[in-house]
């Protein structure tokens, strides 16, 4: 009897903490980031600079090499394939081409963690831990990488209104846009974030993001922008629903309007059929 009392009083204790910590946070004290975000059409498809055009006007500052895996991805994607891009295997687009705004994402604040959630469903939610903690040794690394983030009051008016976020971890392979810019596969990245509003739009949000990573020159800073939408729909869009590709060893092929396997690249010759053809010659005999 006694072990039960005091196990009723440890979750009592449990259950007060938790509404003590919910007393505590002041929702007041965070900017408003209501609603559904996406992307600020900029008269181009989504790349990881906006202000720049598409493929190698994106002017990324790549090492030889890795310019060279660049050029070969932009040449396979001209003869209809996909280059260095993954995601027509429904793999998650990552850090930080996930921040693109393609499809809408809303925030939501806790105490201790700042989440992004996606319509995307391949993408996972993006967990931004606030509460102080220092980076983890012994995590696996995921496609939305490790974050932390602290809330910063830039103008001293005693509400936060910037997110400061630094991101590692993250895995790989991985690009930065469909054109294929490459990352390395060391897995060392680091991707930095000031995320905030528009001083003159409330229904702008802002995120400057600082890229390290080994298969750059230098660090590459770009900005994204999003749009509002107050009048907040959710839809469902799963990559595995309708994906018309089809990946057979290490080609791409694609399923036709009338539901027939046919190439993705002008001059590419089937895919192998030896058990198909196997069946066909004891259905003869």
């Amino acid at each position: 009897m006694r072990r039960l009392h005091l196990l009723f009083a440890a979750v009592a204790a449990a259950v007060y903490a938790s509404a003590a910590d919910a007393q505590l946070f002041d929702l007041s004290k965070y900017p408003d980031w209501a609603g559904q975000w996406r992307r600020v059409p900029d008269g181009g498809p989504p790349r990881y600079d906006p202000s720049k055009k598409n493929g190698l006007a994106q002017e990324a500052p790549l090492k030889p090499e890795y310019q060279k895996m660049l050029e070969a991805s932009l040449k396979d994607q001209e003869a209809g394939g996909q280059g260095l891009d993954v995601t027509y295997k429904c793999i998650p687009t990552g850090m930080p081409r996930m921040m693109a705004g393609v499809f809408p994402v809303e925030w939501v604040f806790t105490p201790n963690v700042t989440y992004m959630l996606s319509e995307f469903m391949i993408q996972a939610p993006r967990r931004i831990y606030t509460d102080g903690r220092s980076f983890p040794n012994d995590e696996d690394p995921t496609y939305v990488g490790y974050s932390i983030g602290k809330w910063l009051d830039t103008d001293g008016d005693g509400r936060f209104d910037t997110l400061e976020v630094e991101t590692r971890n993250i895995k790989t392979p991985r690009t930065y846009d469909q054109a294929g810019i490459p990352f390395a596969e060391d897995g060392q990245a680091v991707v930095k974030e000031r995320i905030f509003l528009d001083k003159t739009n409330p229904d702008i949000l802002h995120d400057e993001i600082t890229t390290t990573d080994s298969a750059l020159t230098r660090p590459w800073t770009v900005m994204k922008s999003y749009r509002r939408d107050r009048n907040v729909r959710w839809t469902e869009n799963n990559c595995t629903e309708g994906n018309m590709h089809v990946v057979i060893g290490e080609e791409n092929y694609f399923i036709s309007g009338d539901g027939y396997l046919m190439p993705a690249r002008k001059g590419q010759q089937p895919p192998d059929l030896r058990y198909f053809r196997a069946a066909e010659r004891r259905n003869r005999n």
